[in-house]
């Protein structure tokens, strides 16, 4: 399966050294595209990687300055995945304070909406695609999940708006909502002890599945979105969650 290869110029994956940001980068480049990718702090392995703080104060300097880079290096950019996302722990929103929430919300949508205004020039002339990597969480609601999901609902308002007013450039914008991961976030709330052994076998029975799933689940769920399958898909969520939202 080759649905990248005849794309011009390369695709960005903000966050690509995460749990699912990784899986993402790989399997775009598995299916034939040219792959660069942002990292906050540790730059990921084998794939050129550019630091990008979007909690920083010069944040939309950084993200002009990684997509200056990608177009200099590979002429276009044909796809922006927006998979950036710092640990976000589980706490009743009756106990997270205004600064927290302001800040989540800050990085979180906020961040989006800088990576997407610096790309979207590129992805005009590319008539390109966004696909942002939200959660589940936003169609169905898990307790203390708020801090994260709140502002993620935020990004999905954006891709909603973004998609109207971004289709007639021909580009279209798309959000996928992981489920609980063996990987990635979820890897993180469980090594961490916010979530018990209890905790989660309730979760595990919510899921009509009866599993959890991988990040590689939701890098496939991605990469349909990305292709040119997906090409009168947009303005759309779609959750890889084993069923949790039915």
């Amino acid at each position: 399966m080759e649905d990248f290869a005849g794309r011009p110029g390369a695709a960005l994956v903000v966050g690509g050294n995460g749990g699912i940001g990784t899986r993402v980068a790989a399997l775009l480049a598995a299916r034939g595209s040219r792959v660069v990718v942002t990292h906050r702090r540790t730059p990921a392995d084998g794939v050129a990687s550019y630091p990008l703080d979007l909690g920083a104060g010069d944040a939309a300097a950084q993200a002009d300055a990684v997509v200056a880079a990608v177009l200099a290096e590979h002429g276009a950019l044909h796809t922006l995945v927006h998979a950036a996302g710092p640990h976000v722990p589980m706490v009743h929103l009756g106990r997270v304070s205004a600064a927290d929430m302001a800040t989540q919300l800050h990085d979180d949508a906020g961040g989006f909406f800088t990576v997407v205004r610096a790309a979207l020039t590129a992805l005009r002339e590319s008539r390109g695609c966004v696909v942002a990597v939200t959660t589940a969480a936003t169609s169905r609601f898990p307790k203390r999940d708020g801090l994260s999901s709140a502002p993620k609902a935020a990004v999905e308002a954006m891709v909603r708006a973004l998609a109207v007013e971004e289709g007639r450039y021909g580009v279209r914008v798309n959000a996928v909502g992981p489920g609980m991961l063996t990987d990635g976030m979820a890897a993180r709330l469980i090594g961490s002890g916010e979530l018990s052994d209890e905790a989660l076998e309730i979760t595990r029975r919510n899921i009509p599945l009866g599993r959890f799933g991988s990040a590689d689940d939701v890098a496939e769920a991605v990469c349909f979105l990305a292709s040119d399958r997906a090409g009168f898909v947009s303005g759309q969520k779609l959750d890889v969650d084993g069923g949790y939202g039915c």
